[in-house]
């Protein structure tokens, strides 16, 4: 049985000014359908490029990206746009929520363009906000949470669509070490209990052990990849 995420040969260049900037360069990479990997490295180590990659934020110049059934690396700009919108949830460091809307209607965002009914999206609202544990905070706005709060909305909002693949982007960055903790553990749980695949970027060691496993990134090249 094929990995659900299959990297082959993967390159990322781009040109600035006169430069032409690799950070991303021949890496091959298998992940399984609910691995939870930890990417790490230093700045301009290609992390993010991967990451972005992975999300279909971005397209690679050349190699294969292919996730579950769809050759994403061969997708348009607006098929890869479609194409995210029903597999990829986005979890982001400074959570993205709009202020003024409460938890519940930040959550339900991504669903005001399907064509679910107001009832259906309801129910998937209300699913999400209880999975993370924030039924009761449905009705409050962001400025009424704590940070670690608020970065549950922005996971249950992540959620609502029920996407197979998770992409974070230093989720815990901003939060303390119990907060940070809490969010990992409902990482965890979605990859091991619901079956979400989980690529997450960090750079704290103790969000990287919270991981399955860790693939450390260089100069845009695999160096080593750990398993817990």
């Amino acid at each position: 049985m094929s990995a659900f995420i299959q990297i082959r040969d993967l390159a990322k260049s781009y040109t600035k000014g006169k430069v032409t900037i690799t950070p991303l360069e021949g890496l091959t990479l298998d992940v399984e359908k609910g691995d939870f990997l930890a990417l790490m490295g230093p700045s301009g180590s290609g992390k993010t490029t991967l990451l972005n990659l992975v999300a279909g934020i971005d397209t690679p110049t050349s190699g294969t990206l292919q996730i579950g059934d769809h050759d994403v690396a061969k997708l348009s700009r607006a098929q890869l746009a479609k194409w995210r919108s029903k597999h990829v949830g986005y979890i982001f460091q400074l959570y993205h929520l709009v202020p003024i809307l409460s938890a519940f209607e930040n959550v339900e965002l991504p669903l005001l363009l399907s064509k679910m009914s107001k009832a259906e999206r309801r129910e998937k609202v209300n699913s999400a906000l209880e999975l993370v544990g924030l039924a009761d905070r449905a009705h409050h706005r962001p400025t009424e949470l704590s940070g670690g709060q608020e970065q549950r909305v922005a996971i249950a909002r992540a959620i609502v669509h029920n996407p197979e693949l998770l992409v974070a982007d230093e989720p815990t960055g901003d939060l303390d070490r119990e907060s940070a903790d809490s969010i990992l553990a409902l990482l965890s749980s979605l990859a091991d209990d619901h079956g979400k695949t989980i690529v997450m970027v960090t750079h704290d060691p103790k969000a990287a052990a919270a991981a399955k496993r860790t693939l450390h990134l260089e100069k845009g090249q695999l160096v080593t990849a750990t398993a817990v």
